[in-house]
């Protein structure tokens, strides 16, 4: 009994565990601040917060206050080794984490088995009972246990949600059509759902046929992929080849020039070695003549004097050894300089050679396909919207007809849009509404600007595109790093770096960039045409009527994928030229 009542003051009734950092609501029951952080996140969009355990509700989301005296005790019965968690292994009828727990079951709560779309209440065997028994339950719709049944009940009126109101695309209560919805077109739920579930067939059909196509699209790439592949390991492997032939030619070439200066420098040493030694002789003899003619000087007999004079005295032969001197303009710095004329040329001729290779490798586009969009995504990786790049071969468009055939249909990306932002027509249209949208959190969401952004990223060709506004609003482009967070001059459109932009207003245009605006003259149309070359660093703007007019044009160098984007004054809708 005494480890029955310690799991339930210590334990949660979320995750059936002991407390972890233990936080007491107002009605006084205590949960772990990440159990019931989360179960009320996910009520955020109703704005009713419904106590987990006795099922008081609150209107506003209440302050969490961590509750000192249970975290003191918890962490002391922690520390003790005592086991006070109530976690049941599966299979013992009690609801785990990612079960839906009986809402009647008061303490360790039993898995449900059914939730009542009445009662919007979920049920575990032993409650459910009533529902069978009673005649009062007996047109209750039972079905399968659900989570989240508080979503099913109108924020506003907090009743429950059984119609459907075709103008505004909403679930609705019966309040509701005799207030906001007055006068709407409204059906039933269940028609609704009938009427959208014809489509269903449609769309499963077209979804089907579409993977059919990208799965063999996909076999095309990976098989492409393996050529690639292929291909470029071939080229490494005969440019590896081709340079080792290069090296080894310069190899022989250096070794024919080492041979040439050893040879010519062991002749020229030859030759001086026999001269230095004739030169050596040479001295000897004239030394010993100079020691006899001083000998001569000084003897006191003259018939030795005479007998000897003409011999040592006679003029020493110039022309016995030519006199030697070095050629001045003979060096082996000239075979110096002559290989750094080489070494310079070769490095010269390569640096050319590489940039031939590099612009030829580079303005051939990997991967094309024809006008259509490759609308592809998976998490954690951009769209990308790849095209023939035709630049080089097709002059600038100048009519609406030419810019047409590089139309691109975007869809307006969830993800991204403000809060205040509804998007319909099938992601095409944006509205600013003064309600906030069930949208969950999302790091890639603006949270303080009303702005959205495309899911396509678009890169390598050209693309155009057409919109339609009303109030004030911008309309451009953006890196996908541009920031989201925060109120700063870094999550605008047009107002830093990573982003460009046209400000439309009733009274004129501005373009925007890195916080730098300039005015802008022209007529006043509720359609913008837009026009991207991503290769040729070009962002344009027109108005379009009768006729288009250039609104305003950058021109740039284009780094990454440019994702379209809006920031919504009253509305805004993308065009479905074709």
């Amino acid at each position: 009994m005494a480890d029955h009542t310690s799991s339930d003051y210590f334990s949660c009734t979320l995750c059936v565990n002991l407390l972890r950092d233990p936080v007491a609501i107002p009605c006084g029951h205590s949960f772990c601040m990440d159990c019931i952080s989360g179960y009320w996140n996910e009520a955020d969009y109703t704005g009713i917060y419904i106590c987990p355990q006795c099922k008081i509700t609150f209107t506003q989301r209440p302050v969490l206050r961590p509750n000192a005296t249970l975290s003191m005790v918890a962490e002391k019965i922690k520390k003790s080794g005592l086991n006070l968690n109530v976690h049941v292994p599966q299979g013992n009828g009690y609801a785990g984490p990612s079960d839906v727990p009986c809402d009647f079951c008061s303490g360790k709560k039993l898995k449900a088995v059914k939730s009542c779309l009445n009662c919007l209440a979920s049920y575990c065997e032993k409650h459910l009972k009533p529902h069978y028994e009673s005649a009062t339950f007996k047109r209750h719709k039972l079905v399968d246990e659900l989570g989240n049944l508080d979503r099913k009940i109108c924020p506003q009126h907090q009743k429950s949600l059984e119609l459907f109101c075709r103008t505004d695309q909403m679930c609705i209560c019966a309040i509701c059509t005799v207030s906001e919805h007055k006068g709407h077109d409204i059906v039933s739920a269940e028609a609704e759902r009938s009427e959208k579930q014809k489509l269903l067939g449609i769309s499963t059909s077209e979804i089907k046929q579409k993977c059919q196509e990208r799965v063999k699209e996909l076999e095309e790439l990976k098989t492409a992929v393996d050529s690639l592949k292929n291909s470029a390991q071939r080229a490494m492997v005969e440019s590896q080849k081709m340079f080792e032939d290069m090296i080894r030619s310069i190899e022989r070439m250096r070794s024919e020039v080492t041979k040439l200066i050893g040879i010519n420098e062991k002749a020229a040493l030859n030759q001086a070695e026999a001269l230095v030694e004739r030169l050596e002789q040479e001295i000897d003899e004239l030394k010993k003549k100079e020691s006899g003619l001083k000998q001569l000087y000084s003897t006191d007999d003259h018939i030795h004097f005479l007998q000897n004079f003409n011999y040592l005295c006679t003029p020493t032969d110039d022309g016995f050894i030519p006199k030697v001197t070095l050629n001045p303009d003979f060096s082996f710095g000239a075979v110096r300089k002559a290989v750094a004329a080489i070494k310079e040329r070769l490095e010269e001729f390569g640096r050319e050679e590489l940039m031939m290779i590099s612009k030829t490798v580079n303005d051939v586009p990997v991967y094309t396909s024809e006008s259509r969009t490759l609308d592809r995504r998976s998490k954690g990786q951009d769209y990308n919207m790849t095209t023939v790049d035709r630049s080089h071969a097709n002059p600038e468009p100048r009519s609406r007809a030419d810019f047409i055939k590089y139309f691109c249909q975007l869809k307006l990306d969830p993800i991204t849009a403000y809060k205040e932002l509804s998007i319909s027509e099938h992601s095409r249209k944006v509205i600013r509404t003064r309600d906030l949208q069930p949208y969950g959190e999302n790091p890639e969401r603006f949270d303080s600007f009303a702005q959205v952004l495309c899911r396509e990223g678009l890169s390598g060709g050209r693309f155009y595109w057409e919109i339609e506004w009303s109030g004030e609003f911008s309309i451009g482009a953006a890196y996908r790093g541009i920031s989201r967070k925060g109120k700063g001059s870094l999550c605008l459109l047009g107002y830093n770096d990573k982003s460009w932009s046209l400000l439309c207003s009733d009274t004129g245009y501005s373009a925007w960039h890195n916080r730098v605006d300039k005015a802008v003259s022209g007529p006043h149309s509720p359609r913008i045409g837009v026009y991207l070359d991503h290769n040729a660093g070009v962002l344009a703007f027109y108005s379009i009527a009768s006729s288009m007019t250039l609104l305003h044009r950058f021109e740039t160098t284009f780094t990454e994928p440019l994702y379209p984007g809006f920031g919504v004054g009253t509305s805004v809708k993308i065009c479905n030229i074709k």
